[in-house]
């Protein structure tokens, strides 16, 4: 194999894909970029047995073939030659990169190890506009759960339903769903894709007009953009009911300004961190809300105007949850819903059902 290529274009490339290389692994392969030069293009493909990230980059090529190099120590290389025209070579089992006046080398393994990949799905498909893809993912991917004592709250649940989509991700303690429309629906989609997947897909997103189109077939997902390929597998099980969780009926129902709401919880937020549970509490009654934390440290007491219709309510809640769910929201204002103290607080739109986040209250002694 040799080629000639652009610094720029390789690093480019290589700092895309690498992202899908494993770092815990038995597999060395797994922890490689397949480097292969055909025709007048080069293709960089790597996978860690989950996702798989391919993207193609144009070169002189003098010799085909390819080889598999070590991803993270060759993108951390190539990353210093973005201002060069370099020259790659292959012999033995190294490579050879030549860049001005200099040469380096680096060992390879061979390309028959590297595992194959399928890119042959397309038996459904969901086309969608990038600014809602975006959307979607950053409003609920920040619940998935961390943990792998039940491997499928480590992704979201993606829905098709009368012309619209919706994501769902829960970790136990809170859940997030959001809607959107799409653009078109080719088949029925219920799927669970990994968090991980999905946060990939957001970064590879570009102008908010493009038309994405994410393809499936059995437990796959592909998405093409620009040149860069991804495919992932989707876990496989049941996910929670949500229909379960969601309350149908609320004996309270608040209406405050986010930003308000926001910068208060961020205040109290400061002591509520040293306590092992980050608790906040919050004491709504008429036109009113207080937002306290009690710690070892002092305490945070304020009060927001907020409109309350049905009962008062005090309840706990952990702090980091209130302001990942209020940064997800756009909205001048929002509508949080109680059934008292020990039920879930629930947040949506002021009107419409774009967005509900479910916060767990904190049990607390006092």
């Amino acid at each position: 194999m040799k080629f000639i290529c652009e610094g720029i274009d390789l690093s480019d490339a290589v700092m895309k894909v690498v992202k899908a290389c494993s770092t815990k692994t038995t597999n060395p392969i797994l922890e490689t970029v397949r480097i292969a030069a055909e025709n007048d293009s080069v293709t960089l493909l790597a996978t860690d047995g989950e996702i798989a990230m391919m993207k193609k980059i144009r070169a002189d090529v003098h010799e085909e073939g390819a080889v598999c190099v070590p991803g993270r120590f060759f993108a951390d290389f190539v990353k210093r030659l973005e201002g060069e025209q370099i020259t790659i070579s292959s012999e033995n089992d190294s490579i050879r990169i030549h860049y001005a006046d200099s040469q380096s080398c680096m060992q390879t393994l061979s390309a028959d190890d590297f595992p194959a990949i399928d890119f042959s799905i397309d038996e459904n498909s969901v086309e969608i506009l990038s600014k809602d893809l975006k959307e979607l993912i950053a409003k609920t991917t920040f619940c998935c759960a961390q943990d792998d004592s039940r491997p499928v709250l480590k992704g979201c649940l993606i829905k098709t339903e009368n012309g619209g989509i919706s994501f769902t991700a829960l970790d136990g303690y809170r859940m997030a769903v959001c809607r959107k429309t799409v653009v078109g629906i080719g088949g029925d989609v219920k799927i669970i894709c990994p968090g991980r997947t999905l946060n990939e897909i957001a970064r590879m997103l570009g102008a908010d007009d493009e038309k994405i189109v994410i393809y499936l077939k059995k437990n796959l997902l592909m998405v093409s953009i620009d040149d860069t390929v991804l495919t992932s597998r989707l876990y496989e099980g049941e996910f929670v009911n949500v229909g379960n969780i969601v309350p149908r009926e609320f004996a309270s129902d608040v209406i405050v300004e986010k930003n308000l709401l926001d910068e208060s919880v961020q205040r109290a937020a400061v002591l509520a961190r040293t306590d092992k549970n980050s608790v906040v509490m919050f004491d709504i009654g008429e036109n009113s809300m207080r937002i306290s934390s009690n710690t070892s440290i002092g305490r945070v007491d304020e009060s927001i105007f907020a409109m309350l219709s049905g009962k008062d309510v005090s309840i706990a809640l952990n702090c980091k949850y209130v302001s990942e769910c209020l940064n997800a929201v756009a909205d001048e204002k929002i509508r949080m819903s109680f059934n008292g103290n020990v039920s879930p607080c629930v947040v949506t739109p002021v009107d419409g059902d774009a967005y509900l986040y479910l916060i767990l209250p904190v049990r607390t002694t006092a």
